[in-house]
């Protein structure tokens, strides 16, 4: 099943009531929603009945068996936008566009305005513009939005609902972490500039902790075979039992800052 619209389809119809129609035939010039729509698809639709009135358009689907449309979905009727009890005589049936299930340009020419589009397949924007879609802060945020996407003017990001969570789209909110005392792993980019379409992440032989900015690794490999420290240690530090330590001196230890060895543990000041 599909939503198809096409040129020119146009049937009447003698049905009474408020169920499915059934279709007598095209007008001369026009097509049969056989030809144009289809068996088994769904179409926007307006029933008319130019002598007493009545009308109504929504969505219907076609049913070759029978030759007959349903009448699914009202969007706007001379019912006060319900189904239409038909009453006897002939009504015109045809394939039309919707006001408000259509997306147009504004009278001044540069101003879009936007309402609801509906499709059941793929969607295509071929413009040299752009697309507007909904913004709002993290606390509009609407309920039950899966699948759908919104500019979070909060957060100056896009994002998108999951079903779960929104998560942002195309970025992710940088902040500063110093209070984590746990070794995590450090990430990195497939790229030097631009977008990065993969970030990949270190392992145990690579490990960072944020509420000390310590390092921990393997072998730390120099490529250009000097290894730099400062000369002045201006943070206390505690050497931890089973490891040893070295620094190019001198070395100053600035007045209230301590070095700690633990036992059996070694500092050496070349």
């Amino acid at each position: 099943m599909a939503l198809v619209l096409a040129d020119r389809v146009r049937e009447t119809t003698t049905t009474t009531g408020t169920g499915s129609v059934t279709l007598g035939g095209a007008y001369t010039g026009f097509q049969t929603f056989l030809a144009g729509i289809g068996n088994a698809n769904n179409t926007y639709y307006t029933i008319a009945n130019v002598v007493t009135g009545e009308w109504e358009v929504g969505i219907g689907t076609y049913t070759s068996s029978g030759n007959t449309l349903s009448r699914d979905t009202v969007l706007s009727s001379s019912n006060a936008n319900a189904l239409v009890n038909f009453t006897v005589g002939t009504k015109d049936v045809f394939v039309t566009q919707p006001a408000e299930r259509a997306v147009y340009v504004g009278t001044n020419g540069t101003t879009t305005t936007l309402n609801i589009l509906t499709a059941t397949g793929d969607s295509s924007f071929t413009s040299t513009g752009a697309l507007q879609i909904s913004a709002g802060t993290t606390g509009e945020r609407p309920a039950g939005a899966v699948g759908k996407i919104r500019w979070n003017s909060t957060l100056t990001q896009y994002e998108g609902y999951d079903g779960t969570n929104w998560t942002l789209l195309g970025g992710a909110v940088i902040s500063n972490d110093t209070s984590t005392a746990s070794n995590l792993y450090p990430t990195f980019s497939s790229v030097t500039s631009g977008n990065a379409s993969t970030l990949y992440t270190g392992n145990a032989k690579l490990l960072y902790k944020p509420s000390t900015g310590e390092f921990q690794m393997s072998a730390p490999v120099a490529s250009n075979g000097i290894v730099v420290n400062s000369q002045t240690v201006s943070a206390s530090y505690t050497i931890a039992a089973g490891f040893s330590a070295m620094s190019a001196g001198p070395v100053t230890v600035n007045s209230g800052i301590t070095v700690t060895v633990s036992s059996g543990s070694v500092w050496t000041v070349i």
